[in-house]
């Protein structure tokens, strides 16, 4: 009876926090989204600004507008693997023509989920830029292996605690992040469980590089469970690419954009941080700086 209980309390607080604000149902996605899934390749890593309740205490934790990430997995039709097909059909049986994600949810663990469920979300592209076309397949195979695990709502306390000076904390509070499922997960994050993918096939995301005394640089491996989604974005390793609602490539000789006049009737809406920085042309980005930090 007791755990009935408990499991209905906490089924309540995740849809909750899973649930969308109504302040937060009327925006709509700043990108051109058809140009967005024409262009998407398996692999990708698509990065979620998010507006759910819980979206706004992941960005208070990572500092970053960034909430949630995703694999792309492309269509159910194209996968040649014949285990991964399998294994994806095992968790999705709609239109095989449909492009679907891998993707760890609040609520819902890992899952397979069309695109199409978020062309009203404002998304990012980050696509892996030297991997090889092998490794790709390989990522996207292992992806599919993390179907139907839980999510890791302990990871995501401990990437909390993280972000408190360790001294100040009791033992008891601090984190245990490296202490518990030493072997296979069982229990993963969305970024944790891409970004084990990729270390998979030991593609980079953020390694971590030590100098030693000989002034001779070490690279390591940072554990899969540090990850956060903005260090797909921070990442030297992988193209920022966007698709901006109006292209700059297609203005004329007298405006940048189709302006209009501002009148008295003109609407002020206030833009996020996270929505400006999105409203700039279609760009590739490489040059980025390589850190050792958490995020």
């Amino acid at each position: 009876m007791f755990r009935r209980l408990k499991n209905v309390i906490w089924d309540s607080i995740v849809a909750w926090l899973i649930a969308i604000p109504e302040a937060n149902q009327n925006l709509s996605a700043i990108n051109n989204q058809d140009k967005l899934l024409a262009s998407l390749q398996p692999a990708d890593v698509l990065l979620f600004e998010g507006r759910t309740r819980v979206g706004e205490i992941i960005k208070l934790i990572t500092l970053s507008p960034w909430i949630h990430s995703a694999l792309y997995v492309g269509r159910l039709s194209e996968i040649k693997d014949p285990v991964t097909k399998t294994r994806v059909r095992k968790f999705y049986n709609g239109d095989p023509n449909q492009q679907l994600v891998i993707e760890s949810l609040l609520g819902y663990g890992t899952v397979v989920r069309p695109m199409k469920d978020y062309m009203q979300d404002n998304l990012r592209v980050c696509r892996p830029t030297y991997i090889k076309p092998a490794d790709k397949k390989k990522v996207i195979c292992f992806a599919a292996e993390h179907l139907g695990l839980a999510y890791d709502i302990r990871q995501l306390l401990d990437l909390a605690r993280f972000f408190f000076p360790y001294g100040i904390l009791p033992r008891h509070w601090r984190s245990s992040l490296f202490q518990h499922n030493a072997g296979k997960p069982t229990h993963v994050v969305c970024s944790g469980m891409i970004a084990r993918c990729f270390q998979s096939v030991s593609y980079p995301i953020l390694p971590v590089v030590v100098t030693d005394d000989m002034e001779q640089k070490k690279i390591y491996k940072r554990h899969f469970r540090l990850f956060v989604p903005a260090d797909f974005d921070y990442s030297p390793y992988f193209e920022i690419v966007k698709y901006p609602e109006l292209d700059l490539s297609e203005a004329n000789s007298a405006s940048y954009l189709p302006w209009e006049e501002a009148d008295e009737h003109t609407p002020n809406i206030p833009i996020t941080a996270a929505r400006r920085s999105s409203l700039t042309p279609s760009v590739t980005s490489k040059n980025k700086t390589l850190s050792g930090d958490i995020a």
